[in-house]
């Protein structure tokens, strides 16, 4: 049953990626990937909030909270867009670009998950007083 509510988690969060590229291609016109930053930068920082805060909420399955953060926020987070960018950038030597956008993402990722896990350690904490 887990697989499966890991799998339906998955289908939602790849098609709010899609979805996500799709309106930033519409009107972002610049080299920076900026469609598959800020995905990246909203699943950290939503995957530290969900894996201190959500397990305190008694009401949610444990599979609910594996398909959240596994199939939802895993599917929407795309390393491998982010990797294939990154070397397509590279490929048409926009160097100052690719190593801007290595850089973000790698502190970027960690501070949005920082601040994440953060956010939903103090709410634990009014949860649990």
């Amino acid at each position: 049953m887990q697989y499966l509510f890991v799998g339906i988690a998955g289908i939602l969060g790849a098609s709010l990626r899609y979805l996500v590229g799709i309106y930033f291609n519409h009107w972002w016109l610049y080299d920076f990937p900026l469609a598959t930053f800020l995905t990246n930068m909203v699943g950290s920082f939503i995957l530290g909030w969900v894996t201190t805060f959500v397990p305190r909420l008694k009401f949610l399955h444990p599979y609910m909270i594996t398909a959240i953060g596994t199939g939802l926020i895993g599917s929407f987070t795309t390393f491998s867009t982010f990797s294939v960018e990154t070397v397509q950038l590279v490929m048409n030597a926009k160097w100052a670009i690719a190593i801007g956008y290595v850089l973000l993402s790698l502190w970027g990722g960690l501070l949005f998950s920082w601040c994440g896990f953060n956010l939903g350690t103090s709410k634990n904490e009014v949860i649990s007083k």
